[in-house]
């Protein structure tokens, strides 16, 4: 049987994830997501797809974050009309993610060119956002579905945000059928609201993400405590503690966190406010979707309303957000983007970051390049919209909180897929900076794997 895959982005990187599988006669694009990073390369890797659309198959997603899906309008503009398959949770996210990203790019260029400054066009519009929703095809978990003759897909559930799916891909050629699995995001154990993510059975290849691949996060639980600590000292200080998050997931995470540290007295009552439209509409997205929900989860039964309480309120509005910079504290406020490259938490970072009596609480991983990564390693200057800031804020990390398995995590889903596929082969480790990828290629080759961490652009039968 001749198959491959060829790895076009989060290879030995962790955005820009796109997987194109070759089997069976067709092409079959696993994620196309959207570069994060320095600008000049990321746009420049975001506007080079790696196909002729006129090969293309289908697309499958595996969930709606950014950087997993967010070169989808721009496939389309560039003439893909094929179907795009994804949960109907990832579809309804995606509405608003692609949109806002449309919107942020659109404004971001406009701000930059406002500055004298040379910006390469958006990527996409809203017209291109609109079509591209229009091409998702919505496939429930567990549910085989045909993507090509001889090629069928299966949706197993990620748990890593709503909706997000680990894919199985069946391919039958002369009367024998290969499996090969795409983990996308695997999420964590015992996190607050989705499920545990459900390793998929009987593979032959596994394309396995690496994110942690060298680190072990701290129990949830502890990252709760660490939250409250972080949250009572900044109000002692009467500052602001402000949390650049994903829009969708960690933010309703810690809402929904937050909301029962209050409920046990463990925090002050203090205004918490989330300043993103998109993680208001996000939050809303979720409020439709309790299917998704850990019903076995004791806040989940009890709370009711997950995501609202009397000190939690949303930002619609252009001047709702602007009245933020004079708001004294002590307050709360989570913003996007996750990695801090654009969106509100910009501003909130160019009016805060030098005050020492403020916050910049870190919850998720920060990619290199990124103004994310920069807070992390408490550069002393952070480079806002072209301005030089002095970081004088405390900056506090609590990785806790990630959506992805860690190193002992990984290694366990890998072992559940592993018992039920006695024929596994190659296993590919994607999404990871180099530390995490060799640190994870070690611990797996010493379990038995045959491991391979690909090159950027590299094809590789399986």
């Amino acid at each position: 049987m001749s198959a491959s895959i060829t790895f076009h982005g989060a290879a030995q990187e962790v955005t820009g994830s796109c997987h194109v599988v070759r089997a069976a006669g067709a092409t079959v694009m696993l994620d196309c997501g959207m570069f994060q990073g320095r600008r000049r390369e990321s746009s420049e890797k975001n506007r080079t797809l790696p196909l002729d659309v006129a090969e293309l198959t289908a697309v499958i997603l595996s969930h709606a974050h950014i950087d997993h899906s967010g070169r989808l309008p721009f496939l389309v503009a560039s003439g893909y009309s094929g179907p795009i398959y994804c949960t109907p949770a990832t579809r309804d996210l995606c509405a608003l993610m692609l949109a806002d990203s449309a919107h942020i790019q659109s404004k971001d260029a406009e701000f930059l060119t406002k500055r004298g400054r040379d910006v390469e066009p958006p990527l996409y519009g809203q017209r291109e956002v609109i079509q591209t929703l229009g091409q998702m095809v919505a496939i429930p978990y567990g549910r085989p579905f045909p993507v090509a003759p001889g090629l069928t897909a299966t949706f197993v559930d990620a748990g890593h945000i709503l909706g997000s799916a680990s894919v199985s891909l069946d391919v039958e050629e002369r009367g024998r059928v290969r499996r090969l699995v795409f983990s996308g995001d695997v999420g964590r154990r015992n996190l607050p609201i989705i499920r545990d993510p459900q390793p998929p059975t009987g593979a032959h290849a596994v394309i396995l993400e690496s994110t942690y691949g060298d680190r072990e996060h701290a129990a949830p639980l502890r990252a709760r405590e660490e939250l409250a600590r972080v949250v009572r000292e900044t109000a002692s200080r009467g500052g602001r503690v402000m949390i650049p998050s994903f829009a969708v997931g960690r933010t309703q995470e810690l809402i929904y966190e937050l909301h029962e540290l209050l409920i046990a007295g463990q925090i002050p009552e203090i205004p918490i406010i989330v300043d993103s439209p998109l993680a208001t509409a996000a939050t809303e997205v979720f409020e439709l979707h309790p299917e998704a929900y850990d019903q076995t989860e004791p806040g989940v039964r009890s709370l009711g309303a997950l995501f609202r309480s009397p000190t939690v309120s949303y930002t619609r509005d252009v001047q709702e957000s602007i009245a933020l910079n004079d708001k004294r504290g002590p307050f709360v406020v989570i913003s996007a983007s996750g990695m801090a490259e654009s969106g509100r938490i910009l501003h909130h970072l160019s009016i805060g970051a030098s005050d020492p009596r403020n916050t910049i609480l870190v919850v998720g991983f920060m990619a290199e390049h990124t103004l994310g990564r920069r807070i992390v390693e408490r550069r002393p200057l952070l480079r806002v919209f072209g301005d030089e800031i002095p970081l004088r804020a405390q900056v506090e990390v609590i990785n806790g909180y990630s959506a992805h398995a860690d190193r002992v995590e990984l290694r366990q889903w890998l072992s559940a897929v592993h018992a039920t596929s006695p024929a596994l082969g190659s296993v590919f480790l994607v999404h990871g900076e180099a530390p995490a990828q060799t640190a994870l290629a070690d611990a797996l080759t010493a379990d038995g794997f045959a491991v391979t961490v690909p090159a950027p652009g590299a094809t590789h039968p399986w």
